[in-house]
């Protein structure tokens, strides 16, 4: 039996450790490890990539996130309108700095937010409007940002899934007030570790950003405010330098990947290929698929008996040796953290849906066709 695991970086490093090793051994040799030149030629790499104006790497995406908010102003009394659907870490920050988050429903063919219900959730106390690019797909951002100056609101894009990603050819992240990515191992640009930046083409946020995660220092030993600790260590940056020669080459797989998932899943009834957006380019973090289930059992008309056979199905494919994951099996205005907000079962039905259907299959460059034919053949299986 041949293991399909759903990432697979070992092959990517095999690849590139004739250019990685020496570097860090170069880097370990010098004893500079925080700050310095090579995180000044990574960060004006990646601004130059996206085409902003000024990027600053931090620790995570979750600090990208943070800083971003804390740049803004945004804190006690604001709210924030996003996504239920997507990594807690996306809410965990609004939170983190005491604003509120606001969730409305997505979409049901790109599961990204529905912008009709972004405009109907705008208040008087909203602050901030952070749209996140899921799996891969933008956000339609033509018509996010019209809401958004029509309302004089801010946009935070989270771009974690979406590094590469565009729309109407400008890249995710280069859209909004601020972008955010997250740089962990499994994202399209991935570190080996944690790491992050934030990107702006604002001169006033992106010196904000620097102060705020660098403990508030504006200069040595001289405190402006409270700040963080955040910074991209020089081991990490050296990485991501290699690897962003490689991303445009990464995301073509990843696209042609997803191309050939849909042609070889086009005629099962029982499942729906992820949906494309017109103006937009997807870099394909993940490839999510969604069970139909009134094709496949009428009877499969209740959460508890969709996640049963979900469980089911996903059992069958591993005793296969076919690893496959679920991007996000509850949506994060039900989580218990949030249940002060008020949101109940059925508030935001789609997003709800949508969690007990989902099932990302194994989505990673290196990924050959053979491999995607077992896959789906393997899924065929489970039907029958």
């Amino acid at each position: 039996m041949n293991y399909i695991p759903s990432l697979d970086l070992t092959q990517q490093y095999a690849t590139l450790s004739p250019q990685i090793n020496p570097l860090v051994q170069e880097i370990l040799a010098s004893g500079n490890y925080i700050g310095g030149k090579v995180i000044e030629d990574f960060e004006q790499s990646f601004a130059e990539y996206l085409g902003a104006e000024y990027c600053i790497g931090c620790n995570s995406g979750t600090d990208a996130l943070f800083l971003a908010l804390r740049s803004l102003n945004i804190g006690p009394g604001d709210e924030v309108i996003t996504t239920p659907f997507t990594f807690f870490a996306t809410t965990e920050v609004i939170s983190a700095v005491g604003a509120k988050p606001v969730f409305v429903d997505i979409e049901p063919d790109t599961y990204n937010f529905d912008l009709e219900q972004v405009a109907k959730a705008i208040t008087s106390q909203t602050k901030a409007i952070m749209p996140v690019h899921l799996f891969g797909q933008p956000v339609d951002m033509t018509r996010l940002m019209a809401i958004a100056h029509q309302h004089n609101l801010l946009v935070i894009e989270d771009c974690a899934q979406s590094t590469g990603s565009s729309w109407q050819g400008q890249k995710t992240g280069t859209i909004g007030h601020i972008g955010c990515f997250s740089f962990f191992p499994t994202k399209n640009l991935g570190a080996c570790g944690d790491a992050g930046a934030v990107v702006t083409n604002d001169e006033n946020l992106a010196n904000q950003v620097k102060i705020l995660k660098n403990h508030g220092q504006s200069a040595r030993y001289y405190y402006e405010e409270i700040g963080i600790n955040s910074r991209l260590d020089a081991l990490q940056a050296a990485i991501l330098k290699v690897k962003l020669g490689y991303l445009n080459e990464w995301n073509s797989q990843r696209q042609k990947i997803a191309e050939n998932y849909r042609q070889l899943c086009q005629n099962i009834p029982y499942l729906t290929c992820p949906q494309t957006v017109t103006n937009s380019q997807s870099v394909w973090n993940q490839y999510t698929i969604k069970l139909n289930y009134s094709a496949i059992n009428p009877d499969l008309n209740n959460p508890a008996s969709q996640i049963k056979y979900r469980d089911e199905l996903r059992q069958k494919l591993q005793n296969w040796g076919i690893c496959t994951m679920i991007y996000y099996p509850i949506p994060l205005h039900l989580q218990p953290v949030y249940e002060n907000l008020g949101y109940t079962v059925d508030s935001l039905p789609i997003a709800e849906a949508i969690s007990h259907q989902v099932l990302s299959l194994p989505m990673f460059p290196e990924l050959f066709f053979s491999q995607q034919e077992t896959i789906v053949n393997k899924l065929k299986d489970c039907f029958i």
